[in-house]
């Protein structure tokens, strides 16, 4: 016996299988119930594999019968058959809510053609909640494919093998989860290199990339003179190592408080630029930066702890709360660096700092009360018009 796995859909409909398979001999189970809110789940018997898991949907069915009484065959998760369970009725509805709310594992199976997976996956993802489903599974399949894109694109008759299948059906599962896709693939590109990422590290953003974009044009205004440069709150390196590809005259120390956060900065350095002076160091903030620096450039946590409970699930669940939360007003981080800097940042320094979008006014009052007192205190907004970054000139 085979199980074949789909998505939740609402009790009320029905799903049958592509044309191309209405003439093998199969059984439809299905659960109804007269709570809209409830998801069913519908289990298949089949004589054989299917090779198109692909279900199209069909119109509503009449109002649910007092007593089914109808056998599910429910996937354990692994993608191999369940238990199963004669779960005659003993309610009204004549099915338990319990049996209503479980839910079939989605899975792929051998020669699906790559279209039919895509579409497939997709429904899956946007099902789980997720805000780019089909970008989403082209990237996940394309990366167990070890193609691009766009080979996808210009292949959807073509055949999924057994092994691909599989290790598609995970990833997306994964990403029904909510697990972030740059962690699925382990990698995420910044300012045109290709990061690793994990769950040490927080994902690279591309309004990092205006920080870096300023720091580099500051630097490369002056080539004869060597900038001594402290990424403070590193992570993944992002900053620091891409700041190391862009420059010839920088001498970089990225800090990090996590030791699992700086392997994973090492390891880019070492894969992205092997050859640059640029050293990772773990540091509670800017205390074991070895010389003074020309430039500070922070990317500190600063979510408040009110937001954090709002964020995504990609964030929240998966994304270590470390390097995103700082205090009731998301500044605690941003507060202690300031108070460092006077130690760390040589006469006519710059520190640079991305800030929450709301933060602005707040992180200036900050910088203006140091002493001895910044020169220039500035607000930038990023390209949708937030202030997202300070400069402090000294």
């Amino acid at each position: 016996m085979a199980i074949l796995q789909v998505n939740d859909r609402p009790a009320s409909q029905l799903f049958v299988f592509p044309r191309s398979q209405r003439g093998e001999t199969r059984k439809h189970f299905l659960a109804q119930s007269n709570d809209t809110s409830v998801y069913q789940t519908m289990d298949v018997d089949i004589t054989k594999n299917l090779a198109h898991p692909l279900m199209t949907q069909t119109k509503p069915l009449s109002q649910p019968k007092t007593d089914l009484g109808l056998p599910f065959v429910v996937g354990n998760g692994n993608g191999h058959n369940g238990a199963v369970e004669d779960n005659r009725a003993t309610e009204s509805n004549g099915i338990t809510s319990q049996l209503l709310r479980q839910r079939v594992q989605w899975s792929l199976t051998a020669d699906t053609p790559v279209g039919r997976a895509l579409v497939s996956a997709s429904q899956r993802l946007t099902g789980a909640g997720c805000e780019t489903p089909r970008l989403d599974a082209q990237l996940l399949l394309a990366h167990v494919l070890e193609t691009d894109r766009t080979w996808l694109f210009a292949h959807h008759d073509h055949p999924l093998a057994a092994n691909q299948a599989e290790a598609f059906t995970d990833l997306v599962v994964r990403r029904s989860h909510r697990e972030p896709v740059a962690y699925l693939l382990g990698r995420k590109e910044f300012y045109g290199l290709d990061f690793a990422v994990d769950e040490r590290v927080l994902i690279p953003r591309p309004e990092t990339e205006m920080l870096v974009d300023f720091l580099l044009a500051h630097v490369q205004a002056d080539k004869d003179r060597t900038f001594v440069i402290a990424d403070v709150g590193t992570g993944s390196g992002a900053i620091a190592v891409t700041t190391a590809a862009q420059t010839t005259n920088t001498r970089i120390y990225g800090l990090d408080i996590s030791p699992g956060a700086l392997a994973v900065a090492e390891e880019n350095g070492r894969r992205l630029v092997p050859r640059a002076y640029l050293h990772f160091l773990q540091s509670d903030l800017l205390t074991a930066l070895p010389e003074p620096a020309d430039v500070i450039v922070a990317n500190l946590p600063y979510v408040t702890d009110g937001e954090y409970t709002d964020l995504a699930p990609e964030i929240r669940e998966y994304e270590p709360q470390l390097a995103l939360t700082a205090g009731d007003k998301g500044l605690d981080s941003i507060q202690r660096l300031l108070g460092q800097v006077r130690d760390h940042l040589k006469p006519n320094g710059l520190v640079l700092l991305e800030i929450g979008h709301a933060q602005g006014e707040s992180v200036k009052k900050l910088a203006e009360a140091m002493r001895p007192r910044p020169q220039f205190v500035g607000l930038r907004q990023d390209y949708s018009g937030h202030v997202r970054m300070v400069t402090i000139e000294f």
